[in-house]
């Protein structure tokens, strides 16, 4: 008997995934657990095991093939495992009975049902509606509470709003008081329409070639346009004298190594944005807007990214708080070494609570970094620089001397945090780095 294999759920919200390999042939003879494909799913490669003992007949995918969850990709002949019986809609026999008796209440329960359907609950508070909705529906004079939502979750799109302008409501001009002025008819109104346009045809102007976007490209692609579009950010920037710290750093550096791991700032950084999480818990959080509630998190999981041929892939580390400067060094190097070598694991890749990214070994300062949603904040670091700096040698005497300066970067969700929010939070961070026993003595 031929059985079906489906791509299964796995997990952590992944829908869709690309054939990285495929590890058997048609005619191959293979057990229940042999790996038979190799998928990437959301900036991780999974083998995927056969969940039959018998022969491939067909094999429907090939690498390089985006697939999604329930789509077949091989079939078996003579599988002895049994494949998972798909429920049916079927009416107890009762209620079928029921409604052959009735039929004119059962069909007058399914218009009701329809009618649901149609216009489901809208749940008290603020209508679910984007900022340019609102000013939309303010320029139209229209009552948000009385568009039906075609939106996910309820949301009130734009185009929901200007269809209830024009078909949903009487023209409130017929309700003006008449004038004796000859009638002007009003001009309509033209709302800014924010669709993409379709690019034009580049090969007008010369050769192009079309690069598919998959992989570790794609899933950026949609995670940065999912942050940008759904969270206001506001940026802080500050300077941090790390004279002390990078003389710390070096005399511990050799000590580290020698157990496995690389004493960068980074690690420190962690530690100290760890303190700042356990005194701020609102950096934190993530926002239900469909529930309207704020989640907060009792773990410190921090997400570092890291730059990869592939793209960008944020692993993380989990327990910060629990953990010292030795241990984090060992597993950060170890785990930016796995994930360059595209084997960290599904698991070490989600549940970050913060993330930090740093971008000091290219050589760059100042960035605006993009929060990694659904998470509300991100430490962004450059690369540290000597620079002259006046300080008071006592009072009323100045002098010039070079310390060494890190340019750093706060990202906050304008939403949950404010502006004095981030300094409060960047003013921990910058103690703890700017004097090594200040992290000693604060870290958790």
């Amino acid at each position: 008997m031929a059985r079906a294999f489906k791509l299964p759920d796995l997990g952590e919200g992944i829908h869709e995934g690309e054939v990285l390999s495929v590890k058997v042939a048609v005619g191959d003879a293979v057990k229940e657990g042999d790996t038979i494909l190799e998928v990437e799913t959301d900036k991780a490669a999974v083998e995927i095991p056969s969940p039959f003992t018998g022969t491939v007949k067909d094999i429907a995918v090939k690498p390089g093939d985006v697939i999604k969850v329930g789509d077949v990709l091989m079939t078996f002949e003579n599988g002895e495992a049994a494949a998972p019986e798909e429920k049916t809609a079927e009416m107890p026999s009762e209620e079928k009975k029921v409604r052959a008796e009735k039929p004119e209440a059962g069909k007058a329960e399914a218009q009701k049902t329809s009618a649901e359907d149609r216009a489901p609950a809208r749940p008290e508070g603020p209508v679910p509606a984007s900022p340019a909705t609102r000013r939309l529906a303010r320029e139209l004079k229209v009552d948000l509470r009385e568009v039906p939502p075609s939106g996910p979750g309820g949301v009130v799109t734009a185009e929901d709003v200007r269809t209830h302008a024009e078909t949903g409501r009487p023209d409130i001009r017929q309700k003006e008081a008449p004038s004796d002025r000859p009638e002007e008819k009003p001009s309509e109104p033209h709302p800014i329409q924010t669709e993409v346009p379709p690019l034009p045809d580049f090969s007008k102007w010369g050769p192009i070639e079309r690069i598919p976007v998959r992989s570790i490209r794609r899933a950026t692609a949609k995670q940065m346009a999912l942050s940008w579009s759904q969270i206001p950010h506001v940026t802080s920037q500050a300077e941090v004298d790390i004279t002390k710290l990078e003389a710390f750093r070096k005399k511990h550096k050799a000590d580290i190594e020698a157990q496995g791991g690389k004493l960068t700032l980074t690690v420190f950084a962690l530690k100290a944005a760890a303190t700042a999480l356990k005194k701020y818990p609102n950096f934190g959080v993530s926002l239900d807007t469909r529930t309207g509630e704020i989640i907060r998190k009792d773990y410190y999981h921090i997400g570092v990214a890291v730059d990869t041929e592939e793209g960008l892939i944020v692993p993380v580390i989990r327990d910060v708080d629990r953990k010292s400067i030795t241990d984090l060094a060992v597993e950060l190097n170890d785990l930016v070494q796995r994930t360059h070598q595209r084997k960290a694991t599904v698991e070490e890749l989600h549940g970050g609570t913060f993330t930090i990214t740093n971008i000091g070994a290219m050589g760059g300062e100042h960035f605006t970094p993009i929060i990694n949603y659904p998470q509300v904040a991100i430490l962004g670091m450059g690369a540290a620089r000597m620079k002259p700096v006046v300080v008071e040698k006592r009072e009323g005497v100045y002098d010039v001397v070079p310390r060494l300066i890190l340019p750093m970067v706060i990202t906050i969700d304008h939403r949950v945090l404010d502006g004095a929010d981030a300094h409060r939070f960047l003013k921990v961070v910058i103690d703890a780095l700017e004097d090594p026993d200040v992290l000693m003595m604060t870290m958790t």
